[in-house]
């Protein structure tokens, strides 16, 4: 195999294009993935929209969130071998940190970060790989690349969510779903799904919310001040990237030791404002990255979790589509009418 498709940003604002790309040969530290499955991120969808600032990378591959199986190994590289399921994610792991390839269409250079996931084969860093054990559906697999590995990294990393705690949950997309069943598997006692979509609240629902707040009916502060007995909840996780759900979720958490973990972006030099002396009186914001995760350590038990059925994947996939059909992804993702979709090879 010396050639693979692959979908390719050359214009910011402007759809993907499909072409054919040439596979280079492997260097110390790479790794050759043929992917089975990638995700659609909404970080992916401001990077085509030119939302975190100009883009000086252009023409470069997408997509950072995957699953597939081990076809080649490059030198120095032992942590995977020919043959093994992996999880590609942009959250580095151990093993080599090495360069990004470079493809080309013809004789058109074609960038790439250290980890590509909207192409039928991938070169990637050693450090971008977590094996997994066969028995995981690669499709579902996918997921832990981001989703999963942000959204319940932000409630078991960051929130260390204990049972009978309180959360909100701002945003209700595949990272959102992902906190959501996270804070109901730790046994969490108010769960609360905050979105503009009744189809993704009934899905949030699905997965343990304990109670729903459509924002384009109510008050979100209100509610949920009046949910918990005007003191605001014990945690509020940020997920739909937005100035004013920022600002919301910080006036929600509780005085002395309330917390807010910020982990939607927002568009490039835009800011958001809070009281100080909130944070005086003990209330804290922090921001996750990649919710604390480490691949090595999280990603298998992530898996566990889906194979002694505590985690209910399928229930947080709305969307499945194909690489020909990923700029229709993107517009289900922008719409907001996905919650979370994969890209299927």
């Amino acid at each position: 195999m010396d050639k693979m498709k692959a979908a390719i940003l050359y214009v910011l604002n402007q759809p993907l294009r499909i072409e054919e790309l040439a596979v280079p040969d492997l260097l110390e530290g790479q790794v050759l993935v043929k992917i089975s499955a990638s995700g659609v991120c909404h970080s992916q969808l401001n990077e085509i929209k030119g939302k975190k600032g100009p883009d000086k990378y252009l023409p470069h591959t997408l997509g950072h969130e995957g699953a597939g199986v081990v076809e080649a190994i490059g030198p120095g590289v032992t942590k995977v071998k020919n043959g093994d399921h992996v999880v590609l994610s942009w959250i580095k792991g151990s093993g080599i940190n090495a360069s990004a390839p470079v493809y080309y269409s013809g004789d058109k250079r074609i960038n790439s970060g250290q980890l590509s996931t909207f192409n039928e084969y991938t070169v990637t860093a050693e450090n971008r790989v977590t094996p997994i054990r066969k028995e995981m559906p690669l499709d579902l697999a996918a997921l832990f690349g981001c989703a999963v590995a942000t959204g319940m990294g932000a409630v078991f990393n960051n929130a260390k969510l204990k049972q009978g705690e309180s959360i909100a949950v701002f945003g209700v997309g595949g990272i959102g779903l992902s906190a959501i069943h996270a804070a109901a598997i730790c046994g969490a006692s108010i769960i609360i799904a905050i979105d503009v979509s009744e189809a993704k609240l009934e899905q949030a629902k699905q997965l343990g919310a304990t109670h729903l707040i459509n924002v384009a009916s109510m008050d979100v502060v209100k509610a949920i001040k009046q949910l918990t007995n005007d003191k605001g909840v014990d945690y509020a996780i940020e997920s739909a990237g937005l100035k004013g759900t920022m600002e919301q979720a910080f006036e929600v958490v509780r005085v002395g030791g309330g917390k807010t973990i910020l982990i939607g972006n927002l568009p490039s030099g835009q800011k958001i404002e809070i009281d100080p002396f909130a944070l005086i009186c003990g209330k804290q914001i922090v921001g996750s990255w990649g919710g604390e995760t480490n691949p090595d350590i999280d990603i298998p038990k992530y898996v566990e979790l889906y194979l002694s059925g505590k985690l209910k994947l399928e229930k947080m996939l709305t969307h499945h589509f194909s690489l020909g059909q990923i700029n229709e992804a993107f517009n289900a993702l922008e719409s907001g009418r996905a919650g979370r979709a994969i890209i299927g090879f």
